[in-house]
């Protein structure tokens, strides 16, 4: 029971970013940095220096792969366009004969 209702949420969640543009996720990033800046103003003094190693190992094993993703769209995209340019520009070619 408790599975197939985080399956529906899981779901929900997809298609809330499916419809969602890149402003909306930058919203969904600040506010869980806030969250995150409220929380860190929680721990004791003397846990900080973990609680901060911990969140840069956090950081880096989540922001890598999103940024190694973003390139390759990135990529992809430019391929693309390339791709339609060259379609384009052949479709026009001048005989010279």
């Amino acid at each position: 029971m408790i599975a197939e209702k985080v399956g529906r949420f899981f779901s929900w969640a997809n298609a809330c970013c499916r419809k969602s543009s890149w402003k909306d996720l930058a919203l969904i990033k600040f506010c869980l940095c806030a969250e995150g800046v409220l929380a860190g103003l929680c721990v004791p003094p003397e846990k900080r220096k973990k609680a901060a190693l911990g969140a840069l190992l956090v950081f880096l094993i989540t922001s890598v792969p999103l940024m190694l993703r973003f390139f390759q769209v990135v990529k992809e995209e430019q391929a693309a366009e390339e791709e339609d340019e060259d379609d384009y520009l052949d479709y026009y070619e001048i005989d010279e004969d």
